[in-house]
C-alpha cells in the first residue's frame, strides 16, 4: 500500500520503519529539514534499539522522508502522527493536528483513509479533524474516510511493541476503512478490536491512565513499606502473581515520566472536570507522582544534612532506559531542587546528555560513571540503565558513599532505596 505518515517524530518514524518492513511504501512528512535529512541518510534522529537497522534496510527503497505534502496525493492511507503536547492548563495543544489537517486537505485524493494515530481526546477526529480536512479539500465527508488507530509503543522496545502488539485498535464508521487499515497490519498476528472512533480515542487515554495508576499505587505502597521496614518488591511480587492484577508496572520507585502518562492524565482530568466530574483518583495519581522524586532529596538530606556546596552525582537523565528522551523525566525536578539547595551536580547518562543540556546548560556533565562519582558526597540513581546495575567498587571513588536509588537495580551493599 501507498502510505504517508505526517510527523517524523518518535511514533511516526517507528511506525514508518515497521510498516516498510511489512512491505508497504512509506513517505514520512516532517517540517524539520534536519530530521528529514538524517532519516534519508539512513540514520535515526532519535535513539531507539533496532530503529536504525530498519532505516538502513528500507530508506531509499520502501521509505523516504520529505518536507513536502505533494507526495500524499497518491496515498491509500495517511497516518497523522504529530505531537499533542500539554498546554499550561493541562489541556492538549491541537495546533500540530490542525496544521496537518489543512496541509492534507490541499492534496488528498478521493476515498483516501485518514487515520489518527496521535493521542487525542474522544471527539477530536469527528469534530475537528474531519471538518478541517473536508473544508481544506472541498470534498464531502462521503469522499474521504476517517479512523482512529492509537499507538501503544513503549520507548526502548517500540519495534517489538509494533511487530508483536497485545492488540490493534481500529476505530472507524465504515467497512471499507476497516478493511484498508486491517490490510495495513497484514503480517502482524494480534487480536484486532473494531470500535467507533471515539471509543478508540478513549481506549488510549484509559490505558495510559490505568498504567500510571498502577505505578503511583505501587509507589504509595512502597512509601508505607519503607516505614515498616518491609521489602515492597517482595510484596509486589506476591501481588503480581494474581492474574487479575499482573506483575507489570508494580515496581516502586521514583515515579513515571515520558511524553504520555502525565500529559494524558492531565488532559483526562480536565475533560472530566469540564464534564462536571471530580476525578479524585486520577488527580491523586498525578499528585503522588509529583511528590515522589522529592523523596530522593529528603533521603539525601537525612544522610548528608545541608546540601549546599555538596557534590552530588546524578546517574540517569532519560525518563527510562533504552531511550534518550527526557520529556517529563523525574530527574528534572530532582536537579531543580538540588540547584535550589546549592548542590554541585555531576550528571551522567549513556544517551540523554545532549537533550538534558537544553534544559540545564550549566551543570557538569560527565563522560562516564567514574567521572560523575569521583569525590561525590552523594549519588542519586534515577534511570534503570543496565550499566548502573553492574556498579559496585566504582562507588569507592566517592568522598562519602551515600547512594540513594530510585529504580532498585543496584545489588551492592550500602544502598538506600527511595521505597525500600
Amino acid at each position: 500500500m501507498e502510505v504517508s505518515i505526517i510527523g517524523g517524530g518518535y511514533a511516526g518514524l517507528v511506525t514508518g520503519a515497521c510498516l516498510a518492513n511489512l512491505g508497504h511504501r512509506i513517505i514520512i512528512i516532517d517540517k524539520n529539514t534536519e530530521k528529514v535529512q538524517i532519516t534519508n541518510n539512513k540514520q535515526s534522529p532519535i535513539y531507539e534499539p533496532g530503529l536504525e537497522n530498519l532505516l538502513q534496510q528500507h530508506v531509499g527503497i520502501k521509505l523516504h522522508a520529505t518536507t513536502e505534502f505533494d507526495s500524499i496525493s497518491s496515498s491509500d492511507i495517511i497516518l497523522i502522527c504529530v505531537g499533542t503536547p500539554s498546554k499550561s492548563d493541562g489541556s492538549i495543544d491541537l495546533s500540530y493536528i490542525k496544521s496537518a489537517c489543512l496541509s492534507i486537505g490541499s492534496t488528498v485524493k478521493n476515498n483516501c483513509c485518514i487515520v489518527i494515530k496521535s493521542t487525542v481526546l474522544p471527539g477530536t477526529t469527528e469534530k475537528i479533524v474531519r471538518p478541517l480536512i473536508c473544508m481544506a479539500s472541498g470534498k464531502s465527508e462521503k469522499e474521504i474516510n476517517f479512523a482512529a488507530n492509537p499507538e501503544f509503543l513503549q520507548e526502548g522496545r517500540a519495534i517489538e511493541d509494533f511487530m508483536y502488539p497485545d492488540r490493534i485498535i481500529i476505530g472507524t464508521n465504515n467497512l471499507y476503512t476497516r478493511k484498508q487499515i486491517t490490510k495495513l497490519y497484514r503480517g502482524i498476528y494480534a487480536p484486532i478490536l473494531y470500535t467507533s472512533i471515539p471509543i478508540a480515542e478513549m481506549i488510549k487515554y484509559t490505558s495510559n491512565a490505568f498504567l500510571a495508576t498502577k505505578i503511583s499505587f505501587s509507589n504509595e505502597i512502597g512509601n508505607i513499606c519503607k516505614h515498616l521496614n518491609i521489602n515492597t518488591y517482595e510484596v509486589m511480587k506476591g501481588v503480581g502473581l494474581d492474574q487479575r492484577i499482573g506483575s507489570q508496572f508494580l515496581n516502586s520507585g521514583v515515579g513515571f515520566g515520558g511524553s504520555c502518562f502525565k500529559k494524558d492524565l492531565s488532559a483526562l482530568i480536565l475533560l472530566a472536570q469540564r464534564s462536571k466530574e471530580d476525578p479524585i483518583l486520577l488527580q491523586s495519581v498525578l499528585d503522588i507522582n509529583t511528590c515522589q522524586p522529592h523523596r530522593m532529596i529528603t533521603s539525601l538530606e537525612n544522610k548528608l544534612g545541608n546540601l549546599s556546596g555538596k557534590r552530588i552525582a546524578v546517574l540517569g537523565l532519560a525518563f527510562k532506559n533504552k531511550t534518550d528522551d527526557i520529556r517529563d523525566s523525574q530527574t528534572i525536578p530532582v536537579i531543580n531542587e538540588l540547584l535550589q539547595k546549592g548542590a554541585c551536580i555531576s550528571a551522567y547518562d549513556p544517551m540523554a546528555i545532549k537533550n538534558m543540556q537544553q534544559v540545564f546548560p550549566d551543570i557538569n556533565y560527565c563522560h562516564n560513571v567514574i567521572d560523575a562519582l569521583t569525590n561525590a558526597d552523594g549519588c542519586l540513581i534515577m534511570t534503570e540503565w543496565e550499566e548502573f546495575s553492574q556498579l559496585n567498587t566504582e562507588f569507592n571513588v566517592m568522598k562519602n558513599k551515600v547512594i540513594i536509588e530510585g529504580r532498585k537495580i543496584v545489588s551492592c551493599k550500602g544502598v538506600d532505596g527511595i521505597c525500600w
